[in-house]
């Protein structure tokens, strides 16, 4: 007996764009690079930061939250 079964619906990935600057020599830096490993730029990017958007979805372990103690020590430079 065969029974017809339906498929469940993907759920829809909703992708958002992101973008910061890059000086010359830098942008320069990174095609030379990806043109020597024979990747793209934005793959390079999304694997170096994937530790980072992948493992921190729903909680950032408190061990990873900067306290005020540690900033402190910028304030020296600052004046």
């Amino acid at each position: 007996m065969i029974t017809s079964r339906r498929r469940r619906r993907k759920k829809k990935i909703i992708y958002r764009t992101i973008t910061f600057k890059l000086t010359a020599r830098q942008k320069r830096s990174l095609w030379n690079y990806c043109k020597a490993r024979k990747t793209t730029p934005t793959k390079l990017i999304k694997k170096m930061i994937r530790p980072y958007i992948e493992n921190y979805d729903s909680k950032v372990p408190e061990e990873l939250y900067v306290t005020e103690n540690q900033l402190d020590m910028f304030e020296d430079f600052s004046e």
